[in-house]
């Protein structure tokens, strides 16, 4: 088992990144497991899902640049 950082600071680091408490109870079940693999998928999927929502905020700022521009013409 890979132990970077101490548990807590791992828990934290989740938490953080605004993993869920049932994505840091399974990554949790997979580190102790030693399931690399499951943990690299399991952080993978966070992270799309985070992206996704960025590229759905970013989608609304740019509607708002727009009216701004649309203002100052």
């Amino acid at each position: 088992m890979m132990y970077l950082e101490s548990r807590e600071a791992v828990i934290q680091n989740l938490k953080d990144a605004g993993c869920s408490p049932n994505i840091i109870k399974d990554f949790l079940l997979y580190l102790d497991s030693n399931k690399k693999e499951e943990q690299l998928a399991l952080l993978e999927k966070h992270r799309k899902e985070l992206l996704n929502v960025v590229h759905k905020e970013e989608k609304k700022i740019y509607c708002l640049d727009y009216l701004v521009y649309q203002i100052k013409k």
